[in-house]
């Protein structure tokens, strides 16, 4: 009996002796295993996160109409960081909620909590693309490529008349506009159909 006894004592104390050997070799794998688990979800995030004009909606359409306005001013506005800045915070006065929001990312709002608007308007003084301004903002904040306008309402086909107040009011907040003092339907008709008008639509 003692014989068998030491015997088996051997054979467990090397079966020890294996499985505390075999340990460096599974650390090793578990290393490997997560490894390869953060690479994978590395790229994943990059790939989530790579920066594409076209998911950049409200940046790059309202960059897009303030350099139209800056085209329009005299050539020492458009070179000058500190005048465009001023230029940009008259734009940032706009009621267009997204447009607003944007405005407030960048810091060209007086409630913003950050500042970014050298961001833009310094490559606006020598024209850089603003698709390639926005895509410098996306990588300050990815946040600014979330925002995405409202789908809009044709106005060049749809029966103006006939829509409800509620798709009035949209209207106009998406053009930047109100209709302060309005209590009739027809009072809002009558704004919207003017935007309608300045857009090309000659038959209402």
């Amino acid at each position: 009996v003692s014989t068998q006894s030491t015997g088996s004592s051997g054979i467990n104390a090397e079966y020890g002796a294996f499985q505390i050997s075999q340990i460096p070799n599974l650390l090793s794998q578990v290393t490997v295993a997560m490894q390869s688990t953060i690479f994978v979800l590395a790229l994943l995030a990059v790939a989530a996160a790579k920066y594409d004009p076209k998911n950049c909606e409200v940046c790059v359409t309202f960059l897009g109409k303030f350099r139209t306005q800056l085209d329009a001013l005299d050539a020492s506005v458009q070179s000058n960081p500190d005048k465009i800045e001023a230029e940009l915070r008259k734009a940032c006065k706009t009621k267009q909620p997204k447009d607003e929001r944007f405005c407030w990312y960048i810091g060209a709002t007086e409630t913003s909590a950050t500042g970014m608007t050298q961001v833009v308007t310094k490559p606006m003084s020598f024209h850089k693309p603003v698709e390639k301004i926005c895509g410098d903002l996306h990588k300050k904040d990815a946040q600014i490529c979330d925002l995405k306008y409202e789908k809009q309402i044709d106005l060049k086909t749809v029966n103006i008349k006939k829509l409800k107040v509620k798709d009035l009011r949209k209207i106009l907040e998406q053009n930047g506009q109100d209709c302060k003092g309005c209590s009739e339907k027809s009072e809002f008709v009558k704004k919207v159909e003017a935007i309608a008008r300045e857009q090309g639509r000659t038959e209402l």
